[in-house]
């Protein structure tokens, strides 16, 4: 899978790549990560990207032009009011990182790790000209309800979701699938239990929503020593019964959601 970063800090991503899965999976060429500097594809002397926005206000907005040739480039088309996007090989996405985007979810990682590539645009400053997120980009994506300096630490974010979703990204498969928000067996609410009121799906919800599917936090871990300055682990995880282990971590990953993320499970 290919991952195209649109930045103008290339530097940025020389210590995140380097490290754990994602240096892995480079290694292994599972995924292979290229870095665009955008000032590259600016036309004045100044390499300038940004400009102030029309109608007034603070900062600058990141200009359209050099966004568009660096993706044009990257796709080996033209993106104009006639060819659009219709013509975009399958497979691909052309994701802008925004703090007023949808909100990234692990559905969402599932769903970019079945692509062949994703192209990211990192915004800076106050935002990037709209026409950029109405007519290049795909799909416009936050990692949160806060707001960021600029799209590269939420590009990395997202590469290293989607990686270790990549089959051989990691060392034991079923580790992505018994994760917290991962929807599999131990991690989701098919039934109510007493204590916990029903679901409200809301069918008008954007299909990534994880509140809608009732998912549970991953369940608390334990390791050695098996007490530590008095805190002991608990009993059931040392005593061998299988089935019993299953079951405190379920009620345990139940209780951890209800404390920390209620709206997973009442929203």
């Amino acid at each position: 899978m290919r991952f195209d970063l649109i930045t103008i800090f290339p530097e940025f991503f020389a210590g995140p790549l380097e490290h754990g899965i994602v240096r892995r999976a480079r290694e292994a060429r599972l995924i292979d990560v290229r870095v665009q500097d955008l000032r590259d594809f600016t036309r004045d002397r100044h390499r300038t990207v940004d400009d102030r926005p029309f109608g007034g206000g603070e900062g600058m907005v990141m200009k359209p032009e050099p966004l568009f040739e660096a993706v044009e480039s990257l796709l080996g088309q033209s993106v104009g009011q006639s060819s659009g996007l219709a013509s975009l090989a399958a497979g691909t996405a052309i994701v802008l990182l925004s703090a007023a985007g949808k909100r990234f979810t692990q559905e969402t990682a599932r769903r970019y790790a079945g692509l062949n590539g994703i192209i990211f645009i990192c915004g800076r400053y106050e935002g990037v000209d709209e026409r950029v997120a109405e007519h290049l980009a795909t799909e416009e994506i936050s990692v949160g309800d806060f707001v960021l300096s600029g799209g590269e630490l939420p590009a990395m974010l997202v590469i290293d979701a989607v990686t270790r979703l990549l089959p051989g990204a990691l060392g034991n498969e079923a580790s992505a699938q018994n994760e917290s928000f991962s929807g599999g067996a131990g991690n989701t609410v098919p039934t109510r239990p007493q204590h916990v009121a029903p679901l409200q799906v809301d069918k008008h919800r954007a299909s990534d929503s994880n509140e809608a599917n009732g998912l549970l936090l991953d369940y608390p871990h334990y390791t050695r020593p098996a007490e530590f300055r008095g805190w002991a682990v608990p009993e059931v995880l040392i005593g061998g019964n299988h089935a019993e282990v299953a079951k405190w971590r379920r009620a345990a990953a139940l209780e951890k959601t209800r404390r920390n993320r209620p709206d997973l499970l009442l929203r």
